[in-house]
């Protein structure tokens, strides 16, 4: 299986949102919508790359960039154990 490159990444985002916006019918969003795409996505990235490095903090926070602090509290916000 080939990875997703950013631009396969930017268009299913931007699909999704065009679906979202069009289904809206021209009505204001309810909620941040910034916040809404980032807790949307960030949990299932938490979950695949802590599953790519068999469960390992360490080397999945080094992966995502960020410190293994903050994985955990990305973890605890989204109920990934």
């Amino acid at each position: 299986m080939s990875a997703i490159n950013e631009n396969e990444m930017a268009r299913y985002v931007r699909q999704a949102l065009s679906e979202y916006f069009s289904d809206l019918d021209g009505e204001e969003p309810g909620c941040d919508v910034y916040d809404m795409v980032m807790n949307c996505v960030e949990k299932p990235l938490v979950e695949m790359v802590l599953a790519q490095v068999g469960g390992n903090q360490s080397r999945a926070s080094a992966m995502l960039g960020i410190n293994r602090n903050t994985l955990r509290k990305k973890m605890l916000l989204h109920g990934i154990e």
